[in-house]
């Protein structure tokens, strides 16, 4: 793990709050969501994968946020109660970052729309300013939305994120090209699979990809911009294989238990950390999905 970037952090921190539109550039600001132990009993109901144990995924979650801070980045702690929420842990979702503020999204998922609200409080106790929040008929989910540069934005059409959401992002974001890109409808709208199970971004000409299940524009347009893609083995996509947080270019930080992932990208001359996710992945999340970027910068 790099640690060059944290000498930075405060004097960057001093100068921003939020920012970046981008996902790869070092990341000095996070928003994350500590588990809450009354929300765990619900599991079931959000679909996660089996019950998760409360003292280990406490455990995993802290450490998480170790490998984060000693990586250069403020960990800012949303503490808005979400009750009976065990999917707000998956901090990225309700909320989108840009450089004038934030977008707080309207979750698909009918049952995490109750962290909309909880946003828009941990947002601005954070020091950074709502720009735009989604109304119905308009959903969106943070997992479905990728900066390729700071002018594109990928965004899903899945079963989370719809064509009113898709709009609504447009109006929000005039002087950004926001490109759709449908994805497939695999194994039914109960299954998480955002545009970011299939991609994510370590470099400006880097991305780490699942192409089985990835858009065939998606393809088109990452060989058109110059980006190399490493393709992730099939079985560790179930394993979160594609999700990967990149910390600065080229430095990621990735779900534990996906070896021939994790050599491919030290092949490509990536420095990789990995962390715990037995009990944090039971609700299919990695690492991106466990963060709110607030800003990135160099």
């Amino acid at each position: 793990m790099r640690t060059q970037y944290a000498d930075a952090r405060v004097a960057q921190i001093a100068e921003r709050l939020f920012g970046g539109q981008t996902m790869v550039a070092p990341l000095r600001r996070v928003l994350v969501r500590s588990p809450e132990d009354g929300a765990l009993a619900n599991w079931r109901a959000y679909g996660w994968r089996s019950a998760p144990d409360p003292k280990r995924l406490r455990e995993e979650h802290e450490n998480f946020c170790e490998l984060l801070a000693e990586a250069g980045a403020e960990v800012v702690f949303g503490r808005t109660p979400v009750d009976g929420d065990p999917d707000a842990i998956y901090a990225h979702d309700a909320s989108f970052i840009c450089d004038v503020g934030a977008i707080v999204l309207r979750p698909g998922k009918e049952l995490r729309r109750v962290e909309a609200a909880a946003a828009v409080k941990d947002l601005e106790a954070a020091g950074v300013p709502v720009v735009a929040t989604l109304e119905a008929p308009a959903c969106a989910e943070g997992g479905d939305l990728v900066w390729l540069d700071e002018r594109t934005v990928l965004a899903g059409r899945t079963y989370r994120t719809n064509g009113p959401g898709i709009a609504a992002l447009r109006n929000a974001l005039p002087p950004v090209d926001v490109v759709a890109l449908d994805l497939p409808h695999f194994v039914g709208r109960g299954s998480v699979l955002h545009l970011m199970s299939v991609i994510s971004m370590l470099d400006r000409d880097l991305a780490v990809v699942y192409p089985r299940l990835a858009p065939v524009r998606l393809l088109e347009l990452l060989a058109e911009r110059g980006v190399r893609t490493i393709e992730v083995p099939e079985d560790e996509f179930d394993s979160m294989g594609p999700n990967v947080l990149a910390l600065a270019p080229r430095v990621a930080l990735v779900a534990d238990g996906n070896p021939r992932t994790r050599r491919l990208l030290e092949s490509a001359g990536v420095d990789v950390a990995a962390y715990a996710s037995v009990e944090l992945g039971k609700g299919d999340g990695g690492p991106t999905c466990l963060t709110r970027p607030l800003l990135r910068t160099e």
